[in-house]
């Protein structure tokens, strides 16, 4: 596993213990109405000496229910570079904080977080989709990144605008890894448009030094 707080790969050595006990005087039922029970999961990581804990719901027949981390709180993903906006990354941190609680409300931070990035760099349509679909268009990124772009604009409409299922009629539902894309395809944007450029910029000045201290012509 990667530590969530170092992001090294560590091996798993979690352990559990009871919060309710299975006897029937400290049974309690979930938001669903299933009877069950609580464990917390813990370890230090070997890495950074850090605890991580998690929380665990389970049925009185043991199946794990769901899994919430608690300690570092929010999902595990790699800083945000540097080179972003302090406005785009507060979303992004946001986004992913509330992830493990709100698929929905992740997806609408991710997609104002989208849209702050294409206006940065010349995409300043109105709304979001026709944005999205000019930075597809334009040939200007990657393919790879392109197509999840245009797929996870689909994402972000579900949180912005509720749609429904055509066939019951139901509101659909973000789901987390739907969430968790948009988060991917954000990553990939900040490399894109943000760290990539500034790496290249920092390639030239150091040629141009070189180039200057040679009394050569300077790369524009």
């Amino acid at each position: 596993m990667k530590c969530p707080h170092c992001l090294v790969e560590v091996h798993e050595s979690f352990s559990s213990y009871n919060v309710y006990a299975f006897q029937e005087r400290f049974q309690a039922k979930n938001a669903q109405g299933t009877l069950c029970q609580w464990q917390t999961s813990s370890m230090v990581c070997p890495a950074c000496k850090k605890g991580i804990i998690r929380l665990i719901e389970q049925n009185i027949q043991g199946a794990e229910l769901s899994e919430l981390q608690v300690l570092p709180f929010g999902t595990s993903r790699n800083p945000v570079p540097a080179e972003v906006p302090p406005n785009l990354a507060e979303d992004y941190i946001e986004a992913a904080q509330v992830l493990v609680f709100s698929p929905k409300a992740s997806a609408a931070l991710s997609r104002r977080c989208l849209q702050g990035i294409l206006r940065d760099n010349g995409f300043t349509e109105k709304d979001l989709a026709p944005a999205i679909k000019a930075v597809v268009t334009s040939g200007k990124l990657p393919v790879t990144l392109a197509a999840s772009l245009d797929a996870v604009r689909n994402i972000g409409n579900f949180a912005a605008h509720p749609t429904k299922d055509t066939n019951t009629g139901m509101v659909l539902p973000v789901e987390a890894h739907e969430a968790e894309w948009n988060l991917d395809v954000l990553d990939g944007l900040f490399d894109y448009f943000y760290v990539l450029p500034a790496k290249e910029k920092a390639k030239i000045n150091e040629l141009n030094k070189k180039l200057a201290s040679a009394g050569k012509p300077l790369v524009q």
